[in-house]
């Protein structure tokens, strides 16, 4: 999914999540109402399944309440609490009028057998005067009273229940607006993170061609026509490859060495005597994943600062090991003779600092860079973790 989709998008509460608190609601009510019924001993035969099938009506309104709320998912707070205010009342009623008519006949039957009862204890037996039917008559509407007060009892105490799931939902509601802001700021961040990378990246190029064509221009001066034009056809040759890749995508080690080799070796033309290379790779480590170029700024400085100043032969080392679990790249040089061991290359920070944004732009704290001077010249050591191809495939 893009950032624009992503910002497009609308926090929902998945339908399977509103089932399960519909359902979880109304099972629960069931249950209670059951367990209460067989402690105080009132259940009768029957009303188990008439009390499952109002659940199922119950569940089916509150659905139905839900699909009524759900335009109102993107309002303000106070106004879906007014929504469910007044959506929620006819729903109360319609649920108090299914479980009238569901327990209709069963209301009958304990009405009949009370006002039996009442009239029975009150002295009233069939054929009595006018006043045992006045009896009667008080005693029926003590039962329709009875009744109203049964149809407000329900009405209020599904009410309650469907704004108790309505709380619920705008709950369930407002973490999924919790995630939906957490995927979009996680894209913001990979975003950036991205940008970052390409832009750190896309610095070594004009380094590289930089001095590339000072070497260039030195060699046609020069009149060192051969030399030169190796040199253009290599440097064509390391930019094919090094603009080809993903600027934010790793690369194996052997890809990275194997350009790396071709710098070099541009870098070889101007400086036939001075420059040697040596390569300490293991065959075990060459499909491990690195940053694309992450090595460039290194094998420049060294040239910069160790072959170019020096009269006699310096080599750049560059070697890999395994640490630990960890990847360790090593780019080295002997140019002792280039520069006091007390003091800094000059110009050398720029690279470093590109080269250490990099690393911890693609794994944080995970991966260091240790440089500093040997008894010989000057190391650096990249230290990030150990990733293979098969394992990033994986991920």
């Amino acid at each position: 999914m893009t950032s624009q989709d992503l910002r497009a998008q609308v926090a929902r509460v998945p339908f399977r999540t509103v089932l399960i608190s519909v359902a979880g609601l109304w099972i629960t009510y069931a249950l209670l109402m059951t367990l209460r019924s067989q402690l105080l001993g009132m259940e009768e035969a029957g009303v188990l399944g008439l009390r499952i099938v109002s659940s199922v009506i119950g569940i089916l309104i509150t659905l139905g309440l839900w699909i009524v709320l759900r335009p109102f998912d993107t309002r303000a707070l106070w106004i879906k609490i007014l929504a469910a205010l007044v959506f929620a009342l006819p729903a109360a009623l319609l649920c108090m009028q299914a479980n009238r008519l569901i327990f209709a006949e069963l209301q009958s039957q304990n009405d009949e057998r009370v006002l039996q009862e009442l009239a029975q204890s009150g002295g009233v037996v069939e054929g009595e005067d006018d006043g045992g039917t006045e009896r009667l008559a008080g005693l029926s509407q003590i039962i329709e009273q009875s009744t109203l007060q049964y149809v407000i009892e329900i009405t209020f105490s599904r009410y309650f229940m469907l704004l108790a799931w309505c709380a619920l939902y705008f709950a369930l509601l407002t973490g999924e607006k919790a995630r939906l802001a957490e995927r979009r700021e996680q894209q913001f961040r990979n975003a950036a993170r991205t940008a970052e990378l390409k832009s750190l990246r896309y610095q070594v190029n004009p380094h590289f061609l930089f001095n590339t064509l000072n070497s260039l221009s030195a060699l046609v001066l020069t009149k060192k026509v051969e030399g030169a034009e190796r040199m253009i056809q290599m440097l064509s040759t390391f930019y094919r490859r090094s603009l080809a890749d993903d600027p934010t995508a790793d690369v194996p080690l052997r890809e990275e060495i194997a350009l790396q080799k071709l710098y070099l070796d541009i870098e070889g033309v101007r400086f036939p005597l001075r420059l040697q290379a040596r390569y300490d790779i293991p065959a075990d480590l060459e499909d491990a994943l690195i940053p694309g170029m992450i090595l460039q700024p290194l094998v420049e400085n060294s040239v910069k600062h160790a072959v170019a100043p020096s009269a006699g032969q310096v080599t750049i080392t560059l070697a890999a090991r395994e640490e630990y679990g960890r990847l360790v790249v090593t780019v080295s040089d002997d140019g002792h003779t280039a520069i006091a061991p007390e003091n800094v290359r000059p110009g050398f920070g720029i690279g470093l600092t590109n080269v250490r944004e990099r690393l911890e732009a693609r794994f944080g704290n995970e991966a260091t860079v240790v440089s500093g001077h040997s008894p010989d010249g000057f190391t650096t050591h990249l230290r990030l973790p150990l990733l293979r191809i098969r394992e990033s495939a994986a991920a």
